[in-house]
């Protein structure tokens, strides 16, 4: 009777076969800090959008509803803990305080880790606020710079908030309660805006915001 069974030759193939499927099949383990942070940014960004849509701060019976539409405003800090470097931070929330910046009441929770997406408003992190948060760009993911260009004419290139209003429409815009923000409709984003991250690498990626609809898409 014949016995039929594999060769040496045979068996190192297959072995090597299967470790090379199985190296291919390995997840990368290896970190992209700034492609996290740029990938986190615009989930955020659509995050705002969608809340802007879905709380629907419209009132026609207040004429400056507008102040109260969703945010998300990128900023530098200084932190007290890191020996008094800017470091970028950002928050999303709804300015229902009217004064220009956020509270803790009025902040987005993150619905992925339970977080509020600022720090309470203040213009510092300690270690009761925002040092250890994701939102903390620096600190996080190394980000050493960030730029908005594009979207509107109407204000200056150095201001960096991403504000909806009640359909989803993006607009870039300073703080909604200076008395320039009576010409709010100005602001609304006509051309495709791009928010540029800059990595500890100097590395970019850019997160572009199309005009009308808002859609997000990340390039590096």
């Amino acid at each position: 009777m014949k016995r039929f069974a594999f060769t040496m030759l045979e068996l190192v193939f297959v072995i090597i076969v299967i470790g090379i499927l199985a190296v291919l099949a390995m997840p990368n383990f290896n970190r992209h800090p700034l492609q996290e942070a740029a990938e986190q940014v615009a989930g955020h960004i659509r995050y705002t959008q969608h809340l802007a849509m879905m709380d629907d701060r419209f009132d026609p019976n207040n004429q400056f509803w507008y102040r109260e539409m969703w945010m998300l405003y990128i900023r530098q800090v200084h932190d007290i803990n890191n020996g008094h470097e800017n470091e970028w931070f950002y928050e999303v929330f709804s300015d229902r305080s009217d004064d220009g910046n956020s509270a803790g009441t009025e902040e987005a929770i993150d619905p992925l880790t339970g977080e509020t997406l600022g720090n309470g408003g203040d213009n510092t992190i300690d270690n009761t606020c925002a040092d250890d948060k994701i939102i903390n760009l620096t600190r996080k993911y190394g980000i050493k710079n960030v730029v908005f260009s594009g979207g509107t004419n109407a204000i200056p290139s150095n201001q960096r908030r991403v504000v909806f209003d009640n359909v989803g429409r993006p607009y870039r815009n300073t703080s909604l309660n200076s008395p320039a923000a009576e010409n709010w409709r100005d602001y609304l984003i006509t051309t495709d805006m791009n928010i540029t991250l800059t990595g500890s690498d100097d590395s970019t990626a850019i997160i572009t915001i199309r005009a009308e609809t808002g859609y997000v898409s990340v390039t590096y």
